[in-house]
């Protein structure tokens, strides 16, 4: 009985790791692209350096939430 209620506890607590994990750079993520696009309105001749900062900006960005699934894992596995 005991180990079931540790495994139903991994089971909840990588769910919540991913999902609270995943709000941080889905709105980081929203806020770097509405900037991008709101520059690109306003100068088009920029685009290209504009595109290459805003994916780069995106990668960083999305690396907190590639943090969380490894501690999602690391939960789930030991």
């Amino acid at each position: 009985m005991a180990q079931a209620v540790v495994e139903a506890a991994k089971y909840v607590g990588a769910g919540l790791a991913m999902g609270i994990g995943a709000i941080g750079p889905a709105i980081g993520e929203g806020h770097i692209g509405q900037g991008a696009m709101e520059s690109m309105g306003r100068q088009p001749e920029m685009v290209g350096t504009l595109t290459t900062r805003m994916l780069l900006s995106q990668a960083v960005a999305e690396s907190t939430g590639l943090y969380s699934l490894l501690i999602a894992f690391m939960i789930l596995l030991f």
